[in-house]
């Protein structure tokens, strides 16, 4: 069949052609902007799961249904070298501008551009962030050193302006897990502060499994402060309706055994589904879509899958960090115990513990549990045995 009209979308946070399974997630993420419209509080969001279950394409999707109800939406992918003070005062500088133009500024906009200015001269002398704001710096306010007080009188500041000009801020955040503590504590001590003045703003952040754990570390009520939709892989039915439907919509239709055995590989994970679609599509001459398509297709969709989506993660790991990983591979999928991993290498837990740590901190494990770690790709355990050696 023509690659030209493949309908897949194996890429990094793009939209599948069929959004299925998330219906909760967009209902709660509605009545979010509706309650703050209304001028009541509600929870903001922290959506959490493993790679590749589509955690960004929702963010997509809450930024286009706000600007769709004519909210300001600011977004912004956490690093982990990411100078978050100068982020934070871009972001805000980006959603003043774009709720309040400046030709339009009313008192409190003009104030709010005042504590931006002294926010970021505070976070970045340069004063690079503010141009074309010439506007003096407010003082006293916004220019403590202090992170979670300045951060706090910044988006009080654009809250009320913003207030002013019948319109809310949504700031979508993706790969949260990347704050460090300090960070972490001055956004939820500033959306708290939001809360407490019912102002129009709130936090759609999105990372991986930890980022509950992290939150409540940084500030013990986080719990209340934010919802944790967690999302993962998705029900037999909706991982065949996502294979389906979008080659349905091309007159190319499956065999039930071939959906069966997609659904069966990818565990239901929408990238892999994506990503066994796109190959079934390429390499089939004519529909319909036979088992036989599904297995003949097999050892290429796994060799992209490891070429890629694998193999960039393993790269970035030392080589003590990959026979750790392997050594919890050669254990079982399920989340393995730090003594264990350890054992199987020859070496104590309390040795390997700054091993598990990094890995931790690159993003490739966390911790569902106490002395528990767990891979953050779904999958990785089969990559990991047919790979590399143990």
């Amino acid at each position: 069949m023509r690659p030209h009209d493949n309908p897949y979308t194996p890429n990094a946070g793009a939209r599948p052609p069929l959004l299925v399974g998330r219906d909760d997630q967009l209902e709660t993420f509605d009545v979010l902007l509706d309650r703050l419209r209304r001028g009541h509080t509600e929870q903001s969001m922290l959506i959490t799961g493993l790679r590749g279950v589509g955690k960004t394409v929702l963010l997509t999707t809450f930024e286009e249904r706000a600007r769709a109800r004519g909210w300001t939406t600011v977004e912004a992918e956490i690093t982990k070298n990411t100078d978050f003070g100068g982020r934070m005062a871009q972001l805000v500088r980006r959603a003043l501008l774009q709720a309040a133009p400046k030709a339009r500024w009313k008192d409190r906009a003009k104030r709010a551009a005042a504590v931006l200015r002294s926010f970021q001269l505070t976070v970045s002398p340069d004063g690079a962030v503010t141009g074309g704001i010439d506007v003096d710096a407010l003082e006293g306010v916004a220019d403590s050193g202090e992170l979670a007080e300045d951060l706090t009188d910044l988006l009080v500041a654009l809250g009320e302006a913003v207030s002013d000009h019948d319109t809310g801020i949504v700031f979508l955040f993706d790969e949260v897990q990347f704050l460090n503590t300090i960070e972490f504590e001055a956004l939820i001590a500033a959306l708290h502060k939001t809360v407490q003045r019912a102002l129009p703003i709130t936090l759609v952040g999105a990372g991986l499994p930890q980022l509950p754990r992290l939150a409540g570390e940084a500030k013990s009520y986080a719990e209340r402060l934010f919802k944790f939709p967690r999302i993962g892989e998705l029900s037999e039915a909706e991982a065949a309706r996502a294979l389906v439907e979008p080659a349905k919509a091309l007159d190319v239709d499956y065999d039930e055994a071939a959906v069966s055995a997609v659904v069966e590989y990818t565990e239901g994970y929408p990238y892999f589904i994506q990503e066994y679609g796109n190959g079934l599509w390429d390499l089939t001459d004519q529909p319909p879509i036979t088992l036989e398509d599904v297995r003949n297709a097999r050892d290429a969709v796994e060799a992209k899958l490891d070429g890629s989506f694998f193999r960039v993660r393993a790269e970035r790991t030392t080589e003590l960090e990959l026979r750790y990983m392997r050594a919890m591979a050669e254990l079982g999928p399920e989340p393995q115990q730090a003594k264990d991993v350890a054992e199987l290498l020859g070496r104590t837990s309390e040795q390997l513990g700054p091993t598990r740590s990094r890995l931790i901190d690159k993003g490739l494990l966390y911790t569902p549990g106490h002395g528990l770690a767990a891979f953050t790709v779904p999958q990785f355990d089969r990559y990991m045995r047919r790979s590399y050696e143990f």
